[in-house]
């Protein structure tokens, strides 16, 4: 299910006469309109910050940053790539080296609740993600794929060399790429996901460095690892694609885009009001804009301001408003341009955005997306179970196609026979299907199946399997904790309920960016279901601690005995006179005994 990418058109960024005396761009310059005495930069960055209320009380905040560099990596363009401006050193190296076409990374923490928060601009599954796409020249995928992936694991402090044959995949359908690749070899593709990963400040730290202004300027100050990692919901990613330089698409460009969404509970924070601001959400307040940022910006969203009797109010004055479609429903922001120097305080010389509310008998309506799913496990026992899958399509009148792929570690046997879809009562046979059986401690299950779900419908898919006995080596530290199975990912085009649009060369938000569309009728979503925990036969690790104590102790008592029979020198030692004797004897005097 491939999606298309709608080229973009970009604007000369500000600094540029510095580059022009240089002389390096020679051949981008006719890419991009120039203004009189100006010419394009080769790199790009902008920087925007989406607040959403949510209808639960929260609050929803999601980071972009996003960097284009025009250089083509992986067509020879070696010489061009000694100097790095705005683009990471760090991470373009690892790009050239390893001959990587796309690269998209998540570390999430929590699970984000589309019945209660509605449709995120893009979502992650818990845990880490992983997926490559490597050039043509790759010669062993498989090797250069655990090599990268020991890179990353120390490039951002996480535990990715635990990547390995026995959770990674190649999927034949899912996975599209994101950029501009036409390819349909899906030999050059990796996917892998670790759902026990922890995230913590120590993947923060690097993830903030690859931003040009870091933490010290822009919306980067906002970034404050105490607040952050306070929240209900906590993912950041790294999503690196090939671009369209211009609009007639005859140049490539890289582009950077590091994504950070969390969900403020201030109810849980302690506030107990229903208002907030940047200060009492990060503590921290925006005093000066990125000087190498070309854009900028705040959004907040008011969709439905209007209709429950205006309840609440923004400060400082929205300046400038916007209409936008996000996943097929229109939205309305208000937007503060943070290169506009009147926003900031006179006095404090800093912006502070700050949402009060007014009372109100009335309450948000949730919104429930058109498509979500859910997963659990059923059974009981320790030997065998089922895994089941919710998929609902709430739309009242359009079916749509998903593509599912489910990725199962091998120590669950999947018994395939035993694969059900129903829907409304009724048997749902998938016109597409692909499985690859697992190898015991070699590679996991993988099963892509592509359903069509009916209008206002409940797709219910289940399979059963059975649990593998493990050798005592293999459980981890914990074992009763359990063992997680990775998330279920859907992918499909689901049906829009208003019209999109396909101008490409309208100005839109950078969170509209990553899906981009050429249909109007339909919006790319893919979405990531509960990760599982399954309980496994596990021995008494108990009982070999007893018996290594046991016999210890017996070993110890027993070889510390015969070694000191036979290594003790026994004398006999004629008896003397002492203290004790003399002692002894004027006792024995004053009783009137004869001494010794």
């Amino acid at each position: 299910m491939a999606v298309p990418t709608v080229p973009m058109a970009m604007g000369p960024s500000p600094g540029s006469r510095l580059l022009l005396a240089v002389g390096l761009l020679a051949a981008a310059s006719s890419a991009l309109p120039l203004g009189t005495g100006q010419c394009a930069q080769r790199d790009r960055f902008e920087e925007e910050l989406v607040l959403k209320p949510l209808s639960t009380g929260d609050v929803a905040a999601n980071f972009q940053f996003r960097t284009r560099w025009d250089v083509d990596l992986g067509h020879g363009d070696k010489s061009r790539v000694s100097h790095y401006r705005l683009f990471p050193k760090s991470l373009g190296q690892v790009l050239s080296k390893f001959a990587v076409r796309e690269l998209h990374l998540s570390f999430t923490h929590g699970f984000w609740r589309r019945t209660g928060w509605g449709q995120p601009f893009l979502q992650a599954p818990p845990g880490a993600e992983l997926w490559v796409w490597f050039q043509p020249s790759v010669t062993d995928v498989d090797t250069t794929w655990k090599e990268l992936s020991n890179v990353l694991s120390g490039l951002f402090c996480a535990s990715l060399n635990f990547i390995d044959s026995t959770n990674t995949v190649t999927p034949t359908a899912s996975f599209k790429p994101l950029g501009i690749i036409n390819e349909t070899n899906h030999n050059y593709l990796r996917y892998a996901a670790l759902p026990r990963e922890i995230v913590c400040t120590e993947n923060l730290t690097p993830w903030k460095k690859l931003l040009p202004c870091g933490s010290k300027a822009g919306l980067g100050v906002l970034l404050k690892a105490e607040r952050l990692f306070h929240t209900s919901y906590h993912s950041q990613a790294v999503h690196v694609r090939p671009v369209c330089r211009d609009q007639l698409c005859t140049s490539i460009s890289w582009e950077l885009t590091l994504s950070l969404s969390v969900v403020f509970d201030l109810h849980a924070a302690g506030s107990g009001k229903r208002e907030w601001s940047l200060f009492k959400m990060f503590s921290r307040t925006l005093t000066e804009v990125c000087p190498l940022a070309s854009q900028s910006a705040i959004y907040v969203d008011v969709t439905g301001k209007e209709k429950i009797n205006d309840t609440y109010e923004l400060m400082p004055p929205v300046p400038k408003w916007l209409n936008a479609t996000v996943h097929g429903q229109k939205r309305f922001y208000a937007v503060y341009n943070l290169m506009n120097p009147e926003l900031y305080s006179a006095s404090s010389h800093s912006l502070n955005v700050v949402l009060k509310w007014k009372p109100s008998k009335q309450f948000a309506v949730p919104e429930v997306p058109v498509f979500h799913a859910e997963r659990y496990v059923s059974g009981f026992g320790l030997w065998t179970g089922k895994i089941n899958t919710l998929i609902y399509n709430y739309h009242p009148y359009r079916s749509f196609p998903v593509l599912m792929m489910e990725v199962v570690p091998w120590y669950l046997r999947l018994y395939v026979h035993t694969l059900t879809i129903n829907t409304k009562g009724k048997e749902n046979k998938p016109s597409y299907i692909h499985y690859q059986p697992a190898k015991d401690r070699e590679c996991p299950h993988l099963l892509e199946m592509l359903i069509q779900l009916p209008a206002n419908s409940i797709t219910k898919i289940s399979i059963e399997f059975e649990r593998a006995l493990l050798k005592w080596t293999e459980y981890p530290p914990d074992p009763n904790h359990g063992f997680y199975v990775g998330s279920s990912v859907l992918s499909a085009l689901v049906p829009s309920s208003v019209t999109m649009e396909t101008n490409s060369t309208k100005p839109m938000p950078l969170f509209n960016r990553l899906f981009p569309f050429i249909d109007p009728s339909v919006y790319f979503v893919r979405l990531y279901t509960e990760a599982l925990l399954v309980n496994l036969p596990t021995p008494d690790f108990s009982m070999p601690y007893n018996v290594i104590c046991l016999t210890c102790t017996v070993v110890a008592v027993g070889y510390g005995s015969f070694y000191n029979l036979l290594t003790r020198t026994f004398q006999i030692a004629e008896p003397t006179g002492g203290v004790a004797k003399k002692i002894a004897n004027v006792i024995r005097r004053l009783r009137g005994v004869p001494p010794i």
